[in-house]
């Protein structure tokens, strides 16, 4: 179906090296697209462009993304142009789809259920095996399972590799693998599979299964994948069965960025794309919409050596220079970075325009100590969910239960009557606490609203409220944000302090080969590339706990070099 739309009109918002991304419609095309270039705008314009012009059809277009916070992104932009029926889903979702529609067919009983959680069947096969693992060694054991998986790796494979990998919280070759292959056997026994496992069962049943394969073939025609710097031989393997012989295919990513090889991804597949395709289009975005002057430039020190990309050219003002401070303990540093914040909200600066930003999840606490000792509300990624909340859980019943027997009122007002009736009010709670954080909840679902088209029916915001809570696309709530790097790929804010840059955390301790230091160097860049406005860097020579100092990040010595 043509969906009708002037397709000129779109291109007018592009800049030239976007518009002739969106131009490009058919054979392969690699956009290498840089921190705040608009990638997401020109991925989605081309899309549109595409079945404008007629080239597309909508139900035969895949654009796939590794998370569901991104599918929600894609597809709220694509509906904002008009383009309702593409296909937008993560490489997990997309092949559990194919594999519970076919399962059936083919081996007459339902597809097997996917682990709720693999960290808990790995503390109770460490615990029946009498091995013990805290949550932090159950969380790397997960991750070393992914990295096999993602790589493609039998465990008869990885039993010939294992003596070459770091160690996994401590455990030997010999324990990691009597874990791992008890974890498979317990799996097995309850009748499950892991996320991995759906990507390796749904490659398995297209190459064996010709019916299958040549109705998925048939279904999509066009593909888009975001974010390829990230893709796994498993991820990369599914698409070449998807693709077959076709080659109508744009990667978009970014090789600057290429922050988890730990878990299988390769940026070999984004480098090489040219030679793959000796027909491909290859594009670059170094338009910079997101930062200030100082801010790009000061990233760029980091990626000057990579000769992967052009520098990034920011499109904004001059701005303010970075600033790099140090401090004499952990605590220090926290306490004047949470009394920095509160004078910018003080002065007016959106608590959600304001993320704190460090290398690892152990680094947060401190960091929390000191928010909540100066009254600061903040919210750790990777949190509660939010729609898990109660509150909000009933408010999305209440409002299903309106759809079908909807009001003359307007949508606002419902929505509003519905939070009203759980407890919201207009005035914000002046306490902390479990009363506020309600509060705040109700007050971002409220805040949807704003977000839909001029007359939505409350049918509509209760679909709208359904597909968020499918890709776990929450609102922002007005707060500080507290993340590790890795979880703030993607995101941005006015203003970034990037804390605890000291050998040991950036570069982590376990980084040791040039290829591991290059990504730690990448992270960083990913890091300083989340700012808007103002950024500032800080790191402290002893934490409460050590005797011995610390040496400030090796990193600071590139970004210093020019100030």
């Amino acid at each position: 179906m043509v969906v009708h739309l002037d397709p000129e009109l779109l291109l007018l918002n592009l800049d030239p090296e976007q518009q002739e991304a969106a131009k490009s419609l058919v054979g392969p095309t690699c956009i290498l697209a840089g921190a705040g270039t608009g990638k997401t705008r020109t991925v989605t314009h081309r899309i549109a462009y595409g079945i404008a012009k007629g080239y597309y059809a909508a139900n035969r277009v895949l654009a796939l993304t590794y998370t569901n916070r991104a599918a929600g992104e894609l597809r709220a932009r694509l509906r904002q142009l008009g383009i309702g029926a593409v296909s937008v889903k993560t490489f997990h979702a997309a092949a559990l789809a194919q594999l519970e529609y076919f399962w059936p067919q083919f081996a007459g009983v339902p597809a097997p259920t996917v682990l709720r959680s693999k960290a808990q069947l790995l503390a109770k096969v460490a615990e029946d095996h009498k091995i013990r693992l805290d949550a932090a060694g159950v969380r790397d054991l997960a991750a070393e399972i992914e990295w096999r998986k993602f790589s493609m790796l039998s465990l008869d494979q990885y039993v010939q590799q294992v003596a070459s990998r770091p160690l996994v919280s401590g455990l030997s070759p010999a324990k990691n693998i009597e874990l791992q292959s008890a974890y498979e056997e317990a799996k097995i026994a309850s009748q499950r599979v892991d996320w991995e496992d759906v990507l390796v069962l749904t490659l398995g049943m297209l190459r064996s299964e010709p019916r299958a394969l040549t109705h998925v073939q048939q279904q999509y025609r066009f593909f888009t994948v975001d974010e390829y710097q990230d893709i796994s031989p498993l991820q990369h393997a599914l698409l070449d069965v998807w693709l077959g012989n076709r080659n109508d295919l744009c990667v978009v990513g970014d090789p600057n960025q290429t922050i988890y090889s730990f878990t299988g991804a390769s940026s070999s597949y984004l480098q090489n794309f040219a030679t793959t395709y000796e027909d491909a289009t290859v594009i670059q975005l170094t338009r910079n919409y997101r930062s200030t002057q100082q801010i790009v430039n000061f990233a760029n020190r980091l990626t000057e050596r990579s000769g992967l990309v052009e520098p990034l050219e920011s499109q904004s003002d001059v701005g303010l220079a970075p600033r790099t401070i140090s401090f004499a303990t952990v605590q220090d540093e926290c306490s004047a970075i949470a009394a920095n914040i509160k004078t910018k909200i003080d002065q007016g600066v959106h608590a959600s325009e304001i993320a704190v930003l460090y290398r690892v999840n152990g680094q947060s606490e401190a960091m929390e100590n000191a928010l909540a000792q100066a009254g600061i509300d903040y919210q750790v990624r990777g949190g509660e969910r939010f729609f898990n909340r109660a509150e909000i859980q009933g408010a999305i019943r209440a409002i299903r239960a309106e759809a079908v027997s909807p009001s003359d009122k307007p949508l606002f007002q419902v929505i509003s009557e519905i939070c009203r009736s759980l407890g919201w009010q207009t005035q914000q709670p002046t306490e902390q606490g479990m009363a506020r954080e309600k509060w705040e909840s109700l007050n971002s679902l409220l805040a949807i609203t704003d977000e839909m088209p001029a007359g939505a029916s409350v049918a509509d915001f209760a679909a709208e409220l359904d597909e968020r809570q499918r890709s776990q696309h929450e609102p922002v709530k007005a707060a500080v944000t507290l993340s590790t790097i890795h979880a703030a790929k993607g995101l941005e804010w006015d203003q970034v302090f990037i804390v605890g840059l000291t050998e040991g955390y950036l570069p982590i301790t376990y980084a040791q080969s040039e290829a591991e230091i290059r990504e730690e160097r990448r992270l960083l860049y990913v890091a300083l590339t989340r700012a808007r406005r103002e950024l500032t860097l800080t790191w402290a020579r002893r934490d409460g706990s050590s005797t011995r100092d610390r040496e400030p990040s090796r990193f600071f010595t590139e970004l210093l070099a020019r100030v």
